[in-house]
């Protein structure tokens, strides 16, 4: 069965903070899903609403997307839905509590769930009999694949002949796959076909045709269904580009992450995605766990084998001000092109691609 159609999205009051990214991720654009309504009860806009440049609004002004403090008042509302989606991260990313009576709710009134989290719902026996009952699925997008549907890299990297650039990041949450996202769009504006591999339950949600859950998956066949990812999308379209969405950092000490996709997917090119404003990694100051700096990450890139041929860079909690300087900054000290995606988009990434790749 397909899993497509109209849905909600249920924040859990965390709609205006990093752990609704998926939620805005959703709101940027999905080929999977029609986003009718944001469910938050501690949200005072009416409506939210996404820009050109993938920038997320609160509006008191209508849009296309209402927000509602609970399922109930949604329901009463009378808009169709077929799916409800869990579109927070939580701690140990188990079910909130305060977040249940809404799931069930939407099981009750014949919608089915789409669960981004860690844990899997389907194995919560109450939420199953629910389901089961009103003839609903519970979709856990994170259930590990079976032995028998992994893969083992096999080289098959090497055949494919469209230039595969990576988004890698300095840190968790700076909006790697946001920043894919927008390349492959621009590049499409520009008569130029992309495509991008999904690493993360996003990407599944927003409807990218390939890719995989990367924490998912068994550590010895992340490589391969890496690979196998990029070479289906390969044979079956062999687009100008493919854009590849990184996971984590190469030195997040609490999920180190990146060799996969500089190795295994043989990358041409990275685009790094940065904040300037942050000190630690995300979520683990008790512990003074210092970011490197984004000179240091550029060299170890390098040593990879591969080059960093732009920098993009999160502006989350910077003023107009500091987002000029630290962009005007990083450009002249490593003489590497830097862009503002949510801010001013990803005009100009075209020709740095064309001329560095030919197409």
């Amino acid at each position: 069965m397909k899993v497509s159609g109209n849905a909600i999205v249920l924040t859990n009051g965390k709609f205006d903070t990093k752990s609704a990214k998926t939620a805005h991720g959703l709101i940027r654009g999905s080929k999977r899903f029609i986003i009718k309504s944001v469910i938050d009860d501690n949200f005072h806009a009416k409506y939210v609403h996404s820009n050109k440049h993938g920038n997320v609004f609160m509006s008191s002004t209508k849009s296309n997307i209402p927000v509602f403090k609970n399922v109930k008042s949604f329901l009463e509302a009378g808009i169709d839905v077929n799916y409800c989606i869990i579109g927070v991260a939580s701690a140990g990313g188990i079910l909130p509590e305060e977040m249940r009576d809404d799931v069930i709710l939407a099981l009750n009134n014949n919608i089915s769930i789409i669960n981004g989290l860690h844990s899997i719902l389907n194995y919560d026996s109450q939420l199953k009999i629910i389901a089961d009952k009103n003839n609903v699925k519970i979709h856990d997008v994170r259930v590990s694949k079976s032995r028998d549907q992994l893969s083992f890299w096999s080289g098959k990297i090497y055949d494919v002949k469209s230039p595969k650039i990576v988004v890698l990041g300095t840190d968790c949450g700076l909006g790697k796959r946001t920043t894919a996202k927008l390349i492959v769009e621009n590049l499409e504006k520009n008569k130029i076909t992309a495509d991008m591999i999904y690493t993360g339950q996003t990407g599944w949600m927003q409807g990218w045709e390939y890719g995989f859950i990367f924490d998912s998956t068994l550590n010895d066949f992340v490589s391969g269904e890496l690979e196998k990812s990029i070479y289906q999308c390969y044979k079956d379209k062999k687009p100008d580009f493919i854009l590849i969405e990184g996971q984590a950092a190469l030195r997040n000490p609490s999920g180190p992450c990146g060799s996969e996709f500089l190795i295994s997917a043989d990358v041409d090119g990275v685009i790094l995605q940065h904040s300037p404003k942050r000190k630690y990694f995300d979520g683990w100051q008790h512990v003074d766990a210092i970011m490197p700096s984004i000179d240091s990450e550029v060299e170890l890139i390098k040593s990879y084998g591969k080059e960093v041929i732009a920098i993009t860079l999160n502006t989350q909690g910077m003023t107009d001000q500091e987002k000029i300087f630290h962009k005007k900054l990083i450009a002249t000290d490593l003489n590497i092109p830097v862009f503002l995606p949510i801010d001013e988009g990803m005009d100009g990434i075209v020709e740095i691609l064309k001329n560095k790749y030919g197409n």
